[in-house]
């Protein structure tokens, strides 16, 4: 078994593309629209299925925000440079709600950005060719 790829409701999907896409680097992967449904959904990633696990971002018709409860807790992206990845986000127009540093208790180094539908993602540094992204 394996994730195959994590869903993430938005309530403006080409918001939600743009920050994958432009501001953490992914690709837009393929979108699939059904209005008889009323829904649209869209996947990003790093590399696609079967080779990568991807973001599933869905567009509900009419619905412009949600609730995101305290159940979820983030998502987390590999990065070369966790400092460096942070300046990348803010120079986008991103959000970052923690800057890099060192994880309390440890020497690993993270920061968290927040996507625009108040998603969490959190950046952890991983030395280049450890699954690190090169982009940011």
């Amino acid at each position: 078994m394996r994730i195959l790829h994590t869903m993430l409701r938005g309530g403006n999907l080409q918001r939600s593309i743009d920050f994958y896409t432009k501001v953490l680097g992914m690709k837009l992967l393929r979108t699939n629209d059904n209005p008889e449904y009323k829904y649209t959904l869209a996947f990003v990633g790093y590399g696609s299925n079967p080779d990568h696990a991807e973001l599933e971002l869905t567009y509900n018709y009419g619905v412009e925000n949600y609730e995101q409860g305290t159940a979820f807790g983030h998502l987390a992206v590999a990065v070369a440079d966790a400092y460096k990845a942070c300046a990348d986000v803010k120079a986008q127009g991103g959000n970052v709600t923690r800057e890099a540093g060192p994880v309390k208790g440890g020497s690993t180094v993270i920061a968290f950005v927040q996507d625009p539908d108040g998603y969490k993602i959190e950046l952890i540094e991983r030395k280049a060719g450890n699954g690190a992204s090169q982009k940011l």
